[in-house]
């Protein structure tokens, strides 16, 4: 923290504009460095300036902006140079600050932390901010600006709030049995405890959906040998990503492509051909037979299953491919131009695609989206967004299920001790002052 640090905070390449931004104790004593003899720009005032080595040497003429302690992305003095987008100005200028002394170039992330660690975000806030930046579809953003602005860090601290509260009410009951103290501690932060672990477990019980919004949500392609699966996973990428022969058996491995579907993110993966009756011993059907079983563990893991059925072999379903019809999935007949009619499965025709000619391949990608919506539901509350916060949330309730049972004040306080602190992992705010806060302000201690 006592280093200034140093970095290019705008893509790699050739660009029109490039921004190197600059954080520490130093970041104002090299832009007078680097623009010497004009004076500091006024705080949050975009200026021109040249740039020009500590000889003299003219690097570039761009803009710089000054943010003042504790007012900047990382709460500490931060410079943005905007220059020209070359290689070889951003080369330059970086080359510059890498000989002032006290600077060095920034490690991955450093800025981030550095905003945490001075307390201008939470733990929840900074995840926010990678997710923002690696968003690819509409979801993913809107989901990474809620999290990013306090959307889960509110709900977390709400719940650690009122624990906390719970706690220092406990502890003064145990600390301070001589104070005038309500009457029955124990029995009044027992509702408390049982509610703030309803809303925790409802919180967890939301089907991953923010998991799979940041990762995607797995459509496995599924069907016979042949059915057209890797045609079609073609023609959703739009481009050639799978092998597409006439030879049984081409498909051996997963072969997944990351799509927008509808504003969300998916990841369908093309399989092996289902045919694990027709697999003899020779190695290359062995080779098959662990293709086949790789496509059927990852239908099994999916959360949507696309089953493709050879349009040639209709009226007939193929055994292999029908049963593993369950609520995930959504079915479609292939090769709409020689197929005959389909038949009903599950009470409806099975619609029939051609990835040839086009036809109902639009169909087919308004049903996935629609299939895809379905499976990310609608909530006017985000989603948590990673395993670590799920395990957190795990240890909080099994914490608050102790506290709950035990009989003496000492046990329950320590049980909701520890329930706070898993709360406070996520967000990154675990203080002891906050109880003391409480005790002091909610007891007449000492008085």
């Amino acid at each position: 923290m006592a280093d200034t640090i140093y970095a290019l905070a705008s893509a790699a390449g050739r660009a029109g504009v490039a921004v190197v931004r600059v954080s520490g104790p130093l970041a104002f004593q090299s832009l007078v460095a680097l623009t010497d003899p004009l004076p500091l720009p006024d705080v949050r005032q975009a200026a021109v300036r040249r740039f020009k080595t500590p000889e003299g040497k003219f690097i570039d003429e761009g803009v710089a902006v000054r943010f003042a302690a504790p007012n900047s992305f990382t709460g500490e003095d931060v410079v943005e140079y905007h220059v020209h987008g070359g290689r070889a100005v951003i080369d330059a200028l970086l080359a510059v600050l890498a000989s002032f002394e006290g600077h060095r170039l920034a490690g991955p992330g450093e800025f981030t932390r550095r905003g945490f660690e001075n307390g201008r975000m939470d733990l929840t806030a900074a995840e926010a901010i990678a997710d923002l930046i690696a968003a690819e579809t509409e979801a993913q953003r809107e989901q990474a600006l809620a999290q990013m602005v306090g959307g889960l860090a509110r709900i977390y601290d709400g719940w650690a709030d009122r624990l906390t509260k719970s706690l220092a009410h406990l502890e003064a009951d145990i600390d301070f049995p001589d104070e005038d103290l309500p009457e029955g501690v124990a029995g009044l932060v027992r509702p408390i405890i049982r509610q703030v672990s309803f809303e925790i477990e409802q919180h967890l019980n939301d089907g991953r959906r923010g998991e799979r919004l940041r990762e995607g949500v797995k459509i496995a392609v599924v069907g016979t040998p042949n059915a057209g699966k890797s045609s079609l996973v073609n023609a959703l990428a739009q481009r050639e990503v799978a092998i597409v022969s006439d030879i049984p058996g081409t498909t051996r491995d997963i072969i997944e492509v990351h799509l927008n579907l509808g504003g969300y993110p998916v990841i369908v993966a093309d399989t092996a051909g289902l045919r694990p009756d027709q697999i003899g011993q020779h190695g290359h059907d062995a080779i098959e037979q662990e293709g086949i079983r790789r496509a059927l563990q990852y239908a099994q893991d999916a959360d949507i299953v696309l089953l493709l059925f050879d349009g040639a072999a209709l009226p007939s379903l193929d055994p292999n491919t029908l049963k593993l019809w369950d609520s995930r999935t959504i079915g479609f007949a292939t090769k709409a131009d020689i197929a005959r009619s389909a038949p009903r499965v599950k009470g409806e025709s099975l619609p029939i695609l051609s990835v040839a000619t086009g036809g109902g391949v639009e169909k087919l990608i308004a049903a996935l989206t629609r299939k895809v919506a379905d499976v990310m539901g609608a909530s006017d509350r985000p989603y948590l967004t990673r395993a670590r916060h799920r395990e957190a949330l795990v240890n909080t309730v099994a914490a608050l299920a102790r506290a709950n049972e035990a009989m003496l004040p000492e046990l329950i306080a320590e049980d909701v001790r520890l329930a706070v602190r898993a709360l406070g992992r996520i967000t990154g705010r675990v203080d002891v002052e906050d109880l003391l806060d409480i005790i002091f302000r909610d007891f007449c201690i000492g008085k």
